[in-house]
């Protein structure tokens, strides 16, 4: 008689748990359906950017280049100086689109101007690059962007853009005297060295993006 008691009781408490592990299973399974599973959508780029024109040298045209953004938002050159944007009739062909907003990014070829003071002399085209463009688009609004910095390799190949800092200063103080944006990439460009291209001056097509995300974070 004991021993039938004692196997009905072992059986009952067999059964409560076995239900129990059950329910710590489903309620374990109930807790991960419930997780949510946020996904960031891909940033449209070119949509973003649609009303906008990037002027200046080959690492602006890396824009287009690595199809980032289309070539109409884009008027770019290897070479490309203040001077030469302006013989080259650039700024008609700028306002010829329309721009709500323009992007310059200039000076990396303006300091290597052989003169005796290569910033001054650049300097004083920027600024009738500027007077040009407020003239045929005066509600446009202008951002300059800094000159992005160079490797320490490519500082020993071309020692003059360890220039580049002070060019930079001087490209700031016009931005304020022209009452324009200025924007500088330096903090930008330090957290993704590993993103320059191999001369060490220009840079890869996974850098690009990260551009326009900090111009984005800062334009007015």
């Amino acid at each position: 008689m004991m021993k039938n008691k004692s196997l009905v009781m072992l059986v009952i408490a067999m059964v409560f748990l076995l239900a129990a592990c059950g329910n710590q299973g489903n309620g374990g399974q109930a807790e991960a359906t419930l997780k949510p599973t946020a996904t960031t959508p891909p940033i449209n780029y070119k949509e973003l950017y649609g009303t906008s024109v990037f002027l200046g040298d080959s690492i602006t045209e890396g824009l287009s280049f690595h199809d980032v953004l289309n070539e109409e938002n884009v008027l770019a050159g290897a070479g490309k100086t203040a001077e030469f944007t302006l013989m080259d009739d650039d700024v008609d062909k700028l306002a010829a689109r329309k721009p709500e907003k323009v992007y310059i990014h200039l000076g990396s070829t303006d300091i290597l101007w052989p003169t005796d003071n290569p910033k001054e002399y650049s300097l004083k085209q920027y600024e009738r690059l500027i007077d040009a463009i407020q003239d045929k688009l005066p509600k446009s609004t202008i951002t300059l962007l800094s000159v992005t910095p160079v490797t320490a390799e490519a500082e020993k190949t071309e020692p003059r853009y360890r220039n580049i800092a002070d060019y930079n200063e001087g490209l700031k103080a016009l931005a304020a005297k022209k009452q324009v944006n200025y924007i500088d990439l330096t903090s930008l460009v330090a957290e993704h060295t590993d993103l320059y291209d191999t001369d060490g001056i220009h840079f890869q097509a996974a850098f690009y993006p990260f551009l326009l995300d900090h111009l984005n974070g800062l334009s007015k």
